[in-house]
């Protein structure tokens, strides 16, 4: 009997009207068409509008291809990649998130960008990128996209707050006890929340939950994604701390929104998340505050290693003439004017080096905002986000993250039992 999985392989497969790995068109020739699926421009605010203007000056330079912009939640890009592709409209080029890169590669019949890019033409657009940044969109060695807007985490932190506290602004936190002695500090001080973490919550994947355990010398899985290993002692210890911070009263669980609202109207000490927030916690400072930012903090004297968030940029489409239009976005889009959009409007890491150093593009805005820094100073320790494994990642992501929430803030205090019976229904779901 043929599994859900084995027919919706077959629709799949039946949609893609055109050979794989066919060699991309040399140029564009006439006018041409391309979908692309954009969860930037399903939001509000700057990561629209910036995309937007994006969009617009790649139309003016390039007439002969209509971009149509479609519009798309993060949380609901792969469900509609994959009706659409069923339903033979598809998108051409895709905003996919990391957790979902391995999931697209392995059951969607995505060309790789070494199997159809001119190898000069990508040689020459990956020269003057970060090196760490590169690798984020591989998948079993292959490159598959191009890193597009993601982050490292940051220590956001409200200098007031601090001094009100009697701690000093300048020595932010650099260890996890110190964020700990900081934050219920903070909190007994001032009545505020001393550390606020997007690592939980409704919409939290495990991006930066990976970074953290990986910090202390842990792993959500193995290297070849067959094990899980969120239940080892590396985890234990690295929750065990958040949890005495939870207890004292001065780590509440909030939800995203709720946490970029304290923080922005200078209601937190501390917030520990995605530079992408910046923009919102900017605005909310802005004459009202002291916000500054500090690396990921470590354990005690080993690295920090955050991880990533965000998406690459993915060409599905395999219409030679349409690969190259989508090509020709792609590379707009992840140039240096497109990483000072990116960076400057909407919040994220740039991730071209001219784009960070020369004068037209975002020296003068990082002089003006140093809180972008240690966002950009981290790409040299940056270690990628490792999708889960098989079709089942995402129950895998709920079963992991709910028992991991619970460990740190729920009534029990076994976090060892919590966490070993999750990895176990985790790994039931693991490809065998």
């Amino acid at each position: 009997m043929k599994t859900v999985r084995h027919l919706l392989l077959g629709a799949i497969a039946a949609a893609l009207p055109f050979p794989a790995f066919a060699q991309m068109a040399p140029a564009i020739e006439e006018p041409v068409t391309i979908r692309f699926y954009n969860y930037n421009l399903a939001s509000a605010g700057l990561g629209r509008e910036g995309t937007l203007e994006m969009l617009g000056t790649f139309a003016e330079a390039n007439p002969l291809i209509n971009v149509e912009g479609v519009p798309v939640p993060s949380s609901e890009v792969m469900s509609r990649v994959q009706a659409d592709v069923i339903a033979g409209q598809g998108p051409d080029i895709a905003q996919i998130i990391f957790a979902d890169l391995g999931y697209l590669v392995e059951n969607f019949g995505v060309p790789a960008l070494d199997d159809i890019a001119p190898a000069e033409e990508l040689d020459e657009h990956l020269s003057g990128m970060f090196p760490r940044g590169i690798e984020l969109a591989r998948v079993d060695g292959d490159l598959y996209g191009l890193a597009y807007v993601f982050s490292t985490p940051v220590l956001f932190y409200n200098a007031d707050l601090f001094i009100e506290a009697g701690l000093d602004p300048d020595q932010p936190p650099r260890t996890w006890e110190d964020v700990s002695a900081a934050a219920i500090a903070i909190h007994e001080a001032t009545g505020n929340p001393g550390l606020l973490t997007g690592i939980f919550g409704p919409s939290a994947y495990d991006w930066l939950y990976q970074g953290f355990l990986r910090s202390n010398g842990g792993r959500v899985m193995s290297e070849d994604r067959g094990t899980m290993m969120f239940a080892e002692p590396e985890a234990v210890e690295a929750l065990a701390t958040l949890r005495a911070i939870a207890q004292a009263g001065a780590m509440p669980l909030v939800p995203s929104s709720s946490a970029i609202e304290a923080m922005s109207s200078g209601n937190a000490g501390m917030y520990l998340q995605t530079s992408a927030v910046q923009g919102a916690l900017l605005r909310g400072a802005e004459g009202n505050f002291d916000l500054r930012a500090a690396p990921m903090p470590t354990f005690g004297d080993q690295q920090a290693t955050p991880t990533n968030s965000g998406s690459a940029l993915v060409i599905m489409t395999q219409d030679p003439v349409r690969q190259r239009a989508a090509w020709e976005l792609m590379q707009h889009l992840t140039s240096d004017y497109g990483y000072t959009v990116i960076t400057s409007q909407i919040g994220y890491v740039p991730l071209r080096q001219n784009a960070v150093t020369s004068e037209e593009y975002l020296a003068p805005f990082l002089r003006a905002n140093p809180v972008v820094q240690p966002n950009i100073d981290q790409l040299d320790s940056l270690v990628p986000w490792v999708p889960l494994p098989g079709p089942s990642y995402r129950q895998i992501l709920t079963v992991m993250m709910n028992a991991s929430e619970q460990a740190v803030f729920g009534a029990d205090d076994n976090i060892e039992t919590i966490l070993a019976d999750a990895q176990s229904r985790a790994q039931s779901l693991v490809p065998r």
